[in-house]
C-alpha cells in the first residue's frame, strides 16, 4: 500500500511504502463501530447519583385517609409517582460503563480505521511538522497554508512547541502513536503521519 508523502505546502511529493496487513484491510463497520463505542464507554466516569424514595427527606405520614376522600391511595409524600420523590431506579455513583474489548479485536478495528482512510485519501505522510515558537498563528497559518482544517497529526516524539501552538485550536489535535485512538481517528478530517511515526504504528499495529 503506497502512502501519499505531502510536502509544507501540502502538496504531493511522492509516496511513502506501507505495511499492507495494517493499510490495505478490509472495512469492518461493525468492528469498528464496536471500538469506537466500547472507546467512549470506558472514558466514562460515573459522577451522576439521584435519590430513592428512602433517601428523600419528606414526612413519612399518611397524607390522607386510605378511604372515603374520593382520592387514589396514597402512602407517603416520597412516592416516585409525586413530584418531588424519589426515583423508581436512581442512577448511583457506582455505575460500571466500561465495555470489554480485547486487545486483538481494538487492534485490528484500528487497522480497518486505517486502511479505510487511506483508501479514501485522507491519511498522508510528511517527512516531518515543526514550528519555530509556541504560537498559536504559526501552526494556524502553516495549516492553512498545507490546506488543512480538521487534522490528527501522530508524530513520533513529544514536541513541546507543536504542543503549546495547539492547544487552542480545536481543529487539530497532536497525539503519538500510542495515543492515537479510534475515536480521534474517526473525527477529524484528515490524518497526517510523520516518516517516524508511521514505523511506529506499524511497529505496534503488526
Amino acid at each position: 500500500m503506497e502512502l501519499k508523502l505531502l510536502n509544507e505546502s501540502g502538496q504531493a511529493s511522492g509516496s511513502v511504502q506501507a505495511n499492507d496487513t495494517i493499510f490495505n484491510r478490509d472495512f469492518n463497520e461493525p468492528l469498528i463501530h464496536q471500538v469506537v463505542v466500547a472507546y467512549q464507554a470506558n472514558a466514562r466516569s460515573a459522577n451522576r447519583k439521584q435519590k430513592g424514595r428512602s433517601e428523600i427527606n419528606k414526612s413519612t405520614k399518611k397524607p390522607w385517609r386510605q378511604k372515603g376522600t374520593g382520592r387514589a391511595r396514597a402512602g407517603r409524600a416520597s412516592s416516585p409517582l409525586w413530584r418531588g420523590g424519589g426515583k423508581i431506579f436512581p442512577n448511583s455513583p457506582e455505575e460500571n460503563f466500561s465495555h470489554k474489548v480485547n486487545k486483538k479485536m481494538y487492534r485490528a478495528g484500528v487497522r480497518s480505521i486505517l486502511s479505510q482512510l487511506a483508501r479514501e485519501g485522507r491519511l498522508a505522510v510528511v517527512d516531518k511538522f515543526e514550528v519555530e515558537a509556541p504560537k498559536t498563528k504559526l501552526i494556524a497559518s502553516k495549516l492553512k497554508q498545507m490546506g488543512l482544517e480538521s487534522v490528527l497529526l501522530i508524530t513520533d516524539a513529544f514536541d513541546e512547541n507543536l504542543h503549546l501552538a495547539s492547544r487552542n485550536l480545536q481543529s487539530i489535535a497532536i497525539v503519538e502513536p500510542e495515543y492515537a485512538d479510534p475515536v480521534s481517528l474517526v473525527y477529524f478530517d484528515r490524518v497526517l503521519m510523520t516518516r517516524g511515526a508511521l514505523a511506529k504504528v506499524e511497529e505496534m499495529l503488526s
